[in-house]
C-alpha cells in the first residue's frame, strides 16, 4: 500500500487545537447573533469566514441554514478536520445586540478578549425598558394612522389597542405560546377593537377599517420578509425555504385572527360596511413625510436601536414613503410603485449606513414599514368573510405581491449600491451579494 510521506503532506499550518476550538465557538456565537436578529445567511457565512481568517484559520466551511449553524475547519490531509455546530433557538430583534457584534467582528483583537467582549453583549440587558419597547410600538401605531389619513383620534386610538396588543403579547411570549398563537390574538385584538368602536359608535370619525390596517401593519412589521428575499437571491434556498414557511404561518396566525372577529361579528349580526379604498396618495405630501419617518423610527426604537440609528431610520421611512407618494402620482399602481420605492430605500440605506458604522438591515426593514400592505389585507379579508366575495383571494394575493416587491426592492437597491460605496472587498463584490449585516472585511480565500 502506497504511503503519503511527510514531504507530500498539503494543507494550512493552523494554531493548535485548542485555539481553533476557541475560534471555532467565537466565530458560531457571532453567527448565531447575527441569525438571531435576522440577518440574511450570506451575511453570517461571510462574517464567520471574516472571523476564521482573521485568527488565521483560513480553510473553513461554513454551513448556514435557518435554524443552525456548522463551521468545518480543514487541517490539511494528516489531520481530521475540526467540525462544531451551533443550534438558533431564539429570536428576537434587537439592533443593539446586532451593531455591538459588527463593532466586535470590526475590532477583533486576542481571541480570551473577543470571547469575554461577546459574552457581555450576549448577557447585556436591552438599551431600553421594556416599556419603552410598548409605547414605540405604539407611536408607530399612531404614525401609520396618520401616514393612512387619519386623525387625532384614530392616532390615540390605534396607539392605545396597539400598547394593549404588546402587552397581551408580553405576557404570551413568557407562557412560551407559539408565535403563531400569538399573531392570531393580536390580530383578533386589533380587529375586535375596530369593531367595539363601530358598534358603540364611541368615536364616530374614527374609521374602523383603517383602525384594523394600522394595527396589520405594526404586527407584520417584525416578519423577515427582507431577510427571506435575500437569502432567496443569494441561493441560501434551505435558509430561504423556513423563513418563507415561517413568514407563511405568522401571516396565516394574523389573518386567521383577523377573520375570526369578522365573522364572530357578523354571525351575531353586526352589519359592517367597508368604506372605499384609499386613494393611492395616502395622505397630503408633506404628513406622508412625516408620518413616514416617525413610523421607521418608532419601528427602529422598539427593536431597541441606538439613538444615530434612529435618525437613519427616520430619514429611510421619509424616503420611502415620500418616494411612494412620487412615483404613484406618475401613475404607477401600488405593486410597482412599492418596488420603486423600496429600492430607492435599500440604494440610500446601504449608502449611508456603512459610513454611520449601522448596519443595514436595520435602515432598510424601518425603512419599508410604512408601506406594508395592512390596508389591502384587511379588504381581501372583509371581502372574504364579511361579503362571501371570491374576489378577496385575489386582494390577499396582491398584497402579498406588495409584500414581496417590498422586500425584492430593497435587495435590489442594495445591488445598485454597491459600485457607489467605499471600501468593497472581494468578498462582498464576489460572494456575498447585497450585504445587509456584518464587516466589509475582505478574505483572501479565493470563494468563486
Amino acid at each position: 500500500m502506497h504511503k503519503i510521506s511527510a514531504n507530500n503532506l498539503h494543507g494550512p499550518a493552523l494554531p493548535d487545537d485548542t485555539t481553533v476550538h476557541l475560534v471555532l465557538d467565537l466565530a458560531l456565537k457571532i453567527g448565531e447573533v447575527q441569525m438571531a436578529s435576522g440577518a440574511g445567511a450570506a451575511d453570517v457565512t461571510a462574517t464567520i469566514l471574516s472571523v476564521t481568517e482573521s485568527y488565521g484559520l483560513p480553510h473553513t466551511e461554513v454551513d448556514v441554514i435557518y435554524t443552525s449553524i456548522s463551521v468545518s475547519c480543514h487541517r490539511g490531509t494528516d489531520a481530521p478536520p475540526i467540525t462544531a455546530v451551533r443550534v438558533v433557538r431564539q429570536r428576537s430583534l434587537d439592533y443593539t445586540r446586532l451593531a455591538a457584534v459588527e463593532h466586535l467582528v470590526r475590532h477583533l483583537g486576542p481571541i480570551e478578549n473577543a470571547h469575554a467582549e461577546l459574552e457581555d453583549i450576549t448577557n447585556a440587558k436591552h438599551p431600553y425598558p421594556r416599556w419603552v419597547a410598548t409605547a414605540a410600538w405604539a407611536g408607530m401605531a399612531a404614525a401609520v394612522a396618520f401616514l393612512v389619513g387619519g386623525g387625532w383620534e384614530l392616532a390615540i386610538t390605534a396607539g392605545i389597542v396597539t400598547a394593549v396588543i404588546d402587552r397581551v403579547g408580553r405576557v404570551l411570549n413568557r407562557r412560551a405560546l407559539p408565535f403563531f398563537f400569538q399573531q392570531l390574538v393580536g390580530g383578533a385584538l386589533a380587529t375586535g377593537a375596530a369593531l367595539t368602536v363601530f358598534a358603540t359608535q364611541l368615536l364616530p370619525n374614527v374609521r374602523p377599517s383603517l383602525l384594523v390596517a394600522v394595527g396589520i401593519v405594526v404586527l407584520l412589521s417584525g416578519l423577515a420578509l427582507v431577510s427571506t428575499v435575500q437569502d432567496a437571491i443569494s441561493g441560501y434556498n434551505v435558509t430561504a425555504a423556513g423563513r418563507t414557511v415561517e413568514t407563511v404561518l405568522l401571516s396565516a396566525g394574523l389573518i386567521a385572527g383577523v377573520a375570526i372577529a369578522i365573522r364572530t361579528a357578523v354571525h351575531f349580526g353586526l352589519e359592517i360596511r367597508l368604506t372605499d379604498p384609499l386613494p393611492p396618495l395616502i395622505s397630503a405630501v408633506p404628513m406622508q413625510f412625516a408620518a413616514g419617518a416617525a413610523t421607521s423610527a418608532f419601528f427602529a426604537l422598539a427593536c431597541y436601536a441606538r439613538p444615530r440609528a434612529l435618525v437613519a431610520a427616520a430619514i429611510s421611512g421619509a424616503i420611502g414613503t415620500a418616494a411612494y407618494g412620487l412615483v404613484t402620482s406618475f401613475g404607477l399602481d401600488a405593486l410597482l410603485g412599492s418596488a420603486v420605492a423600496a429600492a430607492i430605500t435599500g440604494f440610500g440605506g446601504a449608502t449611508m449606513t456603512r459610513r454611520l458604522r449601522i448596519p443595514t438591515l436595520v435602515v432598510v426593514q424601518a425603512g419599508v414599514v410604512p408601506l406594508l400592505p395592512g390596508w389591502t389585507v384587511y379588504r381581501g379579508l372583509f371581502q372574504l368573510t364579511a361579503e362571501g366575495d371570491p374576489a378577496g383571494l385575489s386582494t390577499l394575493v396582491f398584497a402579498s405581491g406588495i409584500a414581496l416587491a417590498l422586500a425584492g426592492g430593497v435587495v435590489f437597491g442594495e445591488y445598485l449600491a454597491q459600485p457607489v460605496r467605499t471600501g468593497l472587498g472581494r468578498l462582498e463584490r464576489k460572494f456575498a451579494g447585497p450585504r445587509m449585516s456584518g464587516p466589509l472585511k475582505p478574505t483572501k480565500r479565493r470563494l468563486e
